[in-house]
Parts: structure tokens; sequence; C-alpha cells
């Protein structure tokens, strides 16, 4: 038996199961190998500094020479693509900032490269979903409210991602959990949804779908991978830790974030919650991404704040994507099985 679902039919890939975009671990090495074993394997598009040069624009000398280096978007698309053949997307995720990435051209290198399936996310995606969809893109734009899955909805992306409290990251400000989120989106939505949050294993899958979500998104799971690219401290930090080892941040300044409950994040939540009259440059410092990014090439698990989720309480070892999905699909599908046994007369759990 095969999972045939509206995700399955519409992107091309075997198991309902996408590897979330995440800044630093999205990379070819891992969404290769979710893809291969039957996922999708999603490419973190800013996780590359420069997204490729544009070739119908004039340069001078010097520009021709400065753009040779500027292609970190296109090579790992093409990397990608040299270690699987099967079906792989990239994540753009719009965030404000004083001087933001030029979106568009991180938008033209994937059309150019003939990517087919684009995870987007953030704010004002509506120009990005326009051009993505000239190009036949098809599109999951990632939602932490309902409100703003119908607004996407109305832009034309494909499906949208549902991301309930309990992701890591950027989970919005509205506290409402997968259990509800999933049933109103479920009531709200005229196109497919996937659930983000919380899912690690196959019983997570049949829950989502019995919730009326066509698959699943998992990214603090797929972190504790063989193939996942980060430092093995911060893997066995995953596997070891507790559904409570997160830690919300940043939510005074509306752009709460779910993270790694060290000293660094420790520290920044005092300075939130607990300094009067606190700013957002008071702990800046103590979140920002490099040293973030320290982590998962160092090691040091205290060096930064780094994103995951609750989820890691349920993560207990690090296995290759392939034995992860055929995994997930095998107790799914035993789960399903032994639902089904409660419909006969005398059956129990």
């Amino acid at each position: 038996m095969a999972f045939v679902t509206a995700l399955t039919e519409g992107l091309g890939i075997e198991i309902p199961v996408i590897q979330a975009g995440m800044q630093w671990v999205g990379y070819a090495e891992l969404s290769s190998a979710v893809s291969n074993a039957g996922g999708l394997g999603i490419l973190t598009g800013l996780t590359q500094p420069t997204p490729g040069k544009n070739p119908k624009l004039k340069r001078n000398k010097a520009e021709v020479l400065m753009h040779i280096f500027l292609e970190d978007l296109r090579k790992e698309i093409r990397k990608c693509r040299s270690m699987t053949s099967k079906p792989f997307g990239v994540n753009l995720t719009l965030l404000p900032a004083i001087n933001p990435p030029d979106y568009a051209a991180y938008a033209r290198v994937i059309i150019e490269e003939g990517v087919k399936i684009v995870e987007t996310a953030g704010y004002s995606p509506g120009a990005i979903i326009k051009l993505l969809k000239t190009a036949n893109i098809k599109i999951l734009h990632k939602c932490t409210t309902v409100r703003h899955a119908l607004s996407a909805e109305k832009l034309g992306v494909d499906f949208i991602s549902i991301d309930g409290f309990e992701a890591a990251g950027h989970i919005g400000d509205t506290d409402i959990p997968n259990m509800v989120l999933l049933r109103r989106a479920a009531q709200s939505l005229h196109i497919p949804f996937i659930a983000s949050g919380g899912f690690a294993d196959g019983q997570g899958l049949v829950a989502a779908l019995g919730l009326g979500a066509c698959g699943i998104n998992m990214g603090t799971r797929f972190m504790s991978t063989v193939e996942s690219p980060i430092h093995i401290n911060v893997k066995r930090a995953i596997v070891e830790g507790k559904e409570e080892d997160t830690e919300l941040l940043l939510r005074k300044w509306k752009n709460t974030s779910r993270l790694y409950k060290n000293g660094v994040a420790i520290e920044a939540k005092k300075i939130e919650t607990e300094q009067a009259g606190s700013e957002f440059k008071d702990v800046q410092h103590l979140v920002a991404g490099a040293r973030g990014k320290r982590v998962f090439i160092d090691g040091d698990v205290n060096a930064g704040v780094w994103t995951v989720g609750p989820v890691l309480g349920v993560v207990q070892d690090i296995p290759t994507c392939e034995i992860l999905l055929k995994r997930i699909e095998r107790e799914a599908l035993e789960t399903i099985a032994k639902l089904n046994q409660l419909s006969k007369p005398g059956s129990k759990l």
C-alpha cells in the first residue's frame, strides 16, 4: 500500500513528508537525501549569500569579474540536481529588514534553473508569488493563522503549510496549537494544506491526515539525521533533549521565535521580559544569526541561539533520511491498520 494524497500527487513524491526550509541546514546534501528517500527536500534560498548573476544585464569588466563569484543559490540548485533526479524545492522567506535581500533576484534564479516547487513564507509575498506563478511553479506558502492562509489562497498558491504553535523558528503571535489550527484550516480553506510543527513520526503523520492535512512538514526531525549538515553535537542535543527545552523570544517586538533553551536564550529572555524599557537592540547581539550559524558549524550548542521545536522530546535517534522516511511510512500504515480494527466488534486499542 502506498500513500496517495493531494501532496504526493501534486508534487510527484512518494511519501507525504516535506523537509522544512531551515536556515544553515537546508543544503543540497540534506535536501537531495530527503527527495531520494521519497519525500520532498527543500533548499533554503537565503542560506546562500547570493542568488546568481543576471545574464541579461550589461556589466563592465570589473562587475563581470565580481559577479562570477555571486552564484551561490544557482550552484546549490545545480548541486542538488546532480544528487537527485527526484523533485525538490527551494524555500524563499521574506523578512522585514533595513537592507533586505534582492528577493526578486533569488526568484529569478529559481525560475532560470527550472525549479518547479517553491516554499514561500514571510511578509507581503504577493509580488514574489506572482512572479513565480508566471513560471508555472507550484507554491507552498507557510502561515501561522487561518486569516493569512485565506489571503495566500487568494494569491493563487497551490498548498498552504499551516504552522502551529508547536513549530520551531518564527511561530507568529497567536499561540494556536495544531489540534485546533488544522481543523480550522480544514473548515476554511479550499486548497490542500500541510501540517507543520510537532511532527516526527508516522503516528504524527496519521494524526495530521485525520485532521484534514494532506501531509506533514518536518524541521527538527530532519536536523537530527545522518545527512543533516550540522555538527554532531547539535544532533545529539536534539536526541537528548526534552520537550521543555525550548524558549520563546522576541515576542515583545512581534517577532516571536521558538529557540533552543540555552544560556544565551535565557539571558535574552531576561532582558526582554525583566528589563524595563528594553529594546530589540539590547538583545540583538545575543540573537544574531551569525552566532547561530557558528553553533551548527562548531558544535557549541551554547554559543548562540538556534531554532528547534518541542518535538525534540520525541526524537530519539540519528538515522539516515531513507531509514527515517521508510520508518515513518511503515509506522503510519501500521497505525492506520490498527485504527481500522476499531470499527470491528470487540476491538480496542
